[in-house]
């Protein structure tokens, strides 16, 4: 039977993160620090079975991995600065022109947004000139608006 030591999880861990010097994918890089977790099991418990280490590599690996992949989801980082959604979402701003479901509208805003005090909107609901609202989202070159409760 093979009998793995500690210093070989260490070897293994270790090719695992420079094998992903050469693949970026960072995901080896798990299977690297899964190692070195079963090398710091074997130094606490030298005897721990190869079925042991073998789990203890997989499960450890496996959760360091969906860890990082859900703190960091695709495109939750990503910066909005210079866009017109970090500048308009929450913004109040005053109907010009009714809008409804099926019929855009215009949004008045008190200061120029992105160069323009006058936007064209829609909306889930008919909102008639004069009204307080508040940008939801941006839609390319207009706004989803909502009416402002209150």
């Amino acid at each position: 039977m093979i009998d793995l030591l500690w210093w070989h999880w260490a070897v293994l861990g270790f090719g695992f993160i420079m094998a992903e010097l050469a693949l970026p994918a960072f995901v080896l890089v798990w299977f690297g620090l899964g190692g070195f977790v079963v090398m710091a099991g074997l130094l606490l418990s030298p005897h721990l079975s190869l079925t042991g280490q073998l789990l203890i590599w997989a499960l450890s690996s496996f959760v360091m991995m969906v860890l990082w992949f859900s703190v960091f989801k695709r495109g939750a980082h990503k910066i909005l600065v210079g866009r017109s959604s970090a500048s308009l979402v929450g913004e109040v701003g005053l109907i010009a022109e009714t809008v409804a479901p099926f019929k855009a509208g215009k949004v008045r805003f008190q200061k120029p947004m992105v160069g323009s005090d006058l936007w064209s909107c829609t909306s889930h609901e008919e909102i008639i000139a004069g009204t307080r609202v508040r940008v939801v989202r941006v839609e390319g070159n207009s706004v989803v608006v909502k009416k402002l409760e209150g």
